[in-house]
Parts: structure tokens; C-alpha cells; sequence
């Protein structure tokens, strides 16, 4: 599986004419070598690179400790003499002199392994990067262009982590509706699923995005001391990056209490439901992203202003390239195609302005030469579908 990504990435490079690639990102270190170190210090505090060349051999720098874990992966051949710290908490005033350091130490790098091209792709929180490698002759290339569409394509591994992290992700769900009581706390039933991440192995949830009641609306509110109360409406996201690294990102909600959902309330998640039944028969190999948005799931009118973010999107070790958007998001649409091997997740939120409550619903699939197959199989909400309308 690390020998399959690694050569995803380099493949991209060379259909991009990249001669070389300096990466920063947890997820794209990890995506290339399968090195897993410090994760969320590394999101924001860089304490590692990578140097990937599309022809020669990879460069991990680090410090002590992480060169000791590195040295058992195939996918790292190489370990750099100095690891330079280009943050300021580690650098401190010192910050410009290391980042020109840097940028020698992955120049010289490119001179001697990037086969005569002057495209480096980066990946770096410092303003000034391009330029001063620009003074080296080096054309700076974003290195999302490369690896984003390198990562779109799972194979059967990354596929079969993949069905394990959602696993986890809904037993953990199981844990949460089975918890579910009158009286608790947001963040207290928000615990449940972390303490199912952890106890299988996995990485970190990358929100809180669980909400009662009246927060629900407007979606994206993180879960906090909040008492739920009977007969309220609980939605949350998973967004979980669970064992291997592979993320399980499922959404649902759930009726607190004995009593019978409102009418209102199984409108909200029926019309949800719909939509995402209907969006998932457009996921097939082949299709447009613009297709994809121009037939998706029409809402009425009152739920267009608070719709959710994307139609879909990619997934992998993180939320990933490609984004399908709404038709009324014409500024953000671009275009692009299914293919094979993409793992997408399909999304819905229904909620009002000024609505007392709101449903959110996600689906995790696999696009395959036929259709789409269904990853995530946690069950929806029989007592909230209207039958009428199901």
C-alpha cells in the first residue's frame, strides 16, 4: 500500500512535469512514506519534510527521535543530516536565516536528484518560499496540485483501512444512540466516539461537530456543555481519522427520549434522506462534477440558504479533492470527472433560517466501474422517516 501511493505521487509529478516535491502536510508525509509521527503538533508546528523526486531517492528529515521510527519504512531512503526549523517557536528570530537554510538544503536536493526540471512542488507556511527559491532558479509549484489528485485513486489497501476506520467510526456511533439519554451533555455523548477511535488504534477526530436542539441550527456548531433534552433532535459528523490513518466521515441524527418526532422534525430528516438517496444514484464513473451538480436533489426554496457546504467530496486520509458543489455556488464550481477507485462522500443538511432545528445525513462510497458501493452501513431513523413521503 505505501509502495502503491508513493508511485501515485510520483506519476502525478511526472504528468505535471514536477521534478520534485518538498511536503510539510501530516497527511502528505504520511500519504507518501506511511511515517507517522507527532500528528497534530505537525499540522501546525512543522517539526519534519519530505523531499519526494520523481526519479531518485526520497529524503526524510527529522530529528533524533523520528529518524529512529523512519528507519524501518521501504518508502524513505534516505535520512537528511539536519532537519531545519523554519517555525518560530522553534526558530524564533533566527526564523529567516533557517528558512534560507532551507531552501539551499532542498536545492542542492533538486540539483542532484530532480532529472534537470525546475518546477519544485511545496508545501509551506512561509510567505517568502517562493521567491527565494525563484533566486534559485526553481519554479514554485503548490504541491496540493500534485498530490491531491495522486491521493483521489484508492487501491483495494487503502480500501480495506478505509472499511476499518468506518467500523470503528459506527461502533462508536452504536455506542453514542445507546448512550443517548435525556439529561447528558453534548460533549459527553461526543465522548463516546472518541473513546471508540482510541481504543482501536486511531489518529484523532478533526472536529466537534455534534449538536442538540436548537443548535443544530444553523449546522456546524461544536459540541458543548449543553444539557440535551427529551424529544430533541441530535446531529453530529464523525470527520474521524481513524486506524491507519484513513478517515471514516458519516453523518446522522438521532431523536433523544421515548416520546414521537414532530412532524417538523421528520420532514427535516425525510427531505435529507432524499437527497441523499437521490445524489448517491449520480455517483457513478464518468460523471461530470458539473453533471453531478446540475442533477442533484433540488430542496424547496426555504432550505436553499442554509444548504451544506458541498454536494460531495472526496475522502481518504483526510476530506480530500474533489469538492461537488450546489448549483447556486457558481463562483466555487470547477470541473472534473468520477473515475474508478474515488472514494466520495455524500452530503445533506436541512435546516431553515431562523428554524428551530436542522438534520444533517452523509454517506461514505466507493466509485466503481459500474456505480458506486455503499462503505458506510450504519442504519437511518425509522421512527424520523415520514413515511408518507419514503
Amino acid at each position: 500500500m505505501r509502495a502503491y501511493r508513493l508511485n501515485r505521487l510520483r506519476a502525478e509529478m511526472k504528468r505535471q512535469d514536477v521534478g520534485g516535491c518538498v511536503l510539510t502536510s501530516v497527511y502528505s508525509i504520511r500519504y507518501a512514506t506511511g511515517m507517522r509521527d507527532a500528528g497534530i503538533m505537525q499540522s501546525h508546528i512543522p517539526l519534519s519534510y519530505l523531499f519526494v523526486p520523481a526519479e531518485g531517492p526520497t529524503v526524510y528529515f527529522d530529528g533524533e527521535t523520528g529518524k529512529q521510527i523512519a528507519q524501518g519504512l521501504e518508502t524513505i531512503d534516505e535520512l537528511g543530516d539536519e532537519a531545519f526549523q523554519i517555525s518560530y517557536m522553534f526558530a524564533g528570530q533566527r526564523m529567516d536565516e533557517m528558512i534560507e537554510r532551507w531552501v539551499n538544503q532542498i536545492a542542492a536536493l533538486m540539483q542532484r536528484h530532480g532529472g534537470g526540471s525546475t518546477r519544485l512542488g511545496v508545501e509551506s507556511p512561509v510567505p517568502q518560499v517562493a521567491a527565494l527559491f525563484a533566486n534559485k532558479g526553481l519554479e514554485v509549484v503548490h504541491a496540493h496540485k500534485v498530490i491531491e489528485p495522486a491521493r483521489a485513486i484508492k487501491s483495494v489497501e487503502e480500501i480495506l483501512c478505509m472499511n476499518y476506520a468506518i467500523a470503528v467510526a459506527e461502533d462508536g456511533m452504536w455506542r453514542m444512540r445507546e448512550a443517548l439519554r435525556p439529561g447528558m451533555t453534548e460533549i459527553e455523548l461526543w465522548s463516546h466516539l472518541w473513546k471508540a477511535n482510541v481504543e482501536a488504534g486511531g489518529d484523532w477526530i478533526e472536529g466537534r461537530l455534534l449538536a442538540a436542539g436548537d443548535r443544530t441550527n444553523p449546522w456546524l456548531q461544536e459540541a458543548s456543555g449543553r444539557i440535551i433534552r427529551p424529544g430533541e433532535l441530535v446531529a453530529f459528523d464523525t470527520d474521524m481519522v481513524g486506524p491507519f490513518g484513513y478517515s471514516a466521515d458519516v453523518s446522522r441524527t438521532y431523536f433523544c427520549g421515548s416520546g414521537r418526532p414532530t412532524a417538523y422534525q421528520r420532514e427535516l430528516y425525510s427531505r435529507a434522506y432524499e437527497e441523499i438517496q437521490h445524489n448517491l444514484e449520480l455517483m457513478k464513473p464518468g460523471m461530470s462534477f458539473r453533471e453531478v451538480t446540475d442533477r442533484g436533489f433540488k430542496q424547496p426554496e426555504q432550505f436553499l440558504d442554509q444548504h451544506y457546504a458541498v454536494m460531495a467530496h472526496g475522502i481518504g486520509m483526510s476530506d480530500e479533492w474533489p469538492c461537488i458543489y450546489y448549483p447556486q455556488d457558481e463562483g466555487l464550481i470547477y470541473d472534473g470527472e468520477l473515475q474508478p477507485g474515488m472514494a466520495m462522500c455524500v452530503e445533506s443538511y436541512v435546516g431553515e433560517v431562523g428554524g428551530s432545528e436542522g438534520v444533517k445525513l452523509e454517506e461514505q462510497v466507493l466509485i466503481t466501474e459500474d456505480g458506486c458501493e455503499l462503505l458506510s452501513k450504519f442504519p437511518f431513523e425509522d421512527n424520523l422517516l415520514d413515511q408518507s413521503r419514503a
